[in-house]
């Protein structure tokens, strides 16, 4: 009897991280067109801190062009001024901010979270009921895992969890890689907005390495299926 195959994973999307933002006028201009172009699941919104009032009025400037496009509005932390600003959810950093932050944000909110530095973390992350796990993000001192083991990280949470998971690419290959080892959301940032081509070709540039990347996935999962459905070359002689 041929084994039944395992229902097909959607087309990982990309998770946009804005530059840290001051003044928002720039920005809210260029994210229309931007988020039209590209297969964007969600906008994580970093804030030059500042007084709350500013802070919420940035973000309330910008919200009406990631939502009115389909986009979920996150905070990078400031948990405190989801509700107020009108954001979707907020990205924590480590176990204790999500367990601060889950009073705040759940039932009504996305809860995400990164900065988990081993397996237990995450899991741990999971229990708690974060909506989204993420891997390879810097640290503090702006150091980050190897590709190899971020990849790996995605590729076990992947096979074993339920929750989405995040990979945080800093590069195109990055963004392949984590694509192809499971990850249901690919992070890009600094990747795109430096890109001196211009960030809409940054992202036009990502988010083909991330169809490529599944159409790999796609093809190897077909292959292994029509292999199991071969009948055996042996035979049984008496």
């Amino acid at each position: 009897m041929a084994a039944k195959p395992a229902p097909a994973r959607p087309t990982p999307r990309l998770y946009l991280a804005t530059p840290v933002v001051d003044d928002p006028q720039s920005l809210a201009a260029s994210l229309p067109g931007l988020l039209a172009g590209a297969d964007i699941a969600a906008v994580l919104l970093r804030l030059q801190p500042a007084d709350p009032r500013t802070m919420i009025s940035r973000v309330k400037a910008l919200a009406p062009a990631i939502q009115n496009a389909g986009a979920a509005l996150l905070l990078d932390g400031h948990v405190d001024l989801v509700a107020r600003s009108g954001a979707d959810g907020a990205h924590a950093t480590g176990i204790k901010a999500l367990e601060e932050a889950l009073p705040t944000l759940k039932p009504d909110r996305i809860a995400g979270v990164g900065g988990l530095a081993t397996r237990h973390d995450s899991m741990a992350a999971g229990e708690l009921g974060a909506d989204y796990v993420m891997f390879g993000e810097p640290d503090a001192q702006g150091k980050r895992p190897s590709m190899e083991a971020i990849a790996e990280r995605l590729q076990w949470w992947a096979e074993l969890f339920e929750p989405p998971c995040v990979g945080y690419a800093a590069s195109r290959e990055e963004t392949y890689e984590f694509a192809l080892a499971g990850a249901d959301f690919v992070l890009v940032g600094d990747l795109v907005w430096a890109d001196p081509r211009g960030a809409a070709a940054a992202l036009a540039d990502v988010g083909q390495a991330v169809r490529q990347a599944y159409a790999a996935t796609r093809g190897a999962a077909k292959t292994v299926q029509e292999a199991s459905q071969e009948p055996s070359q042996g035979s049984l002689q008496g």
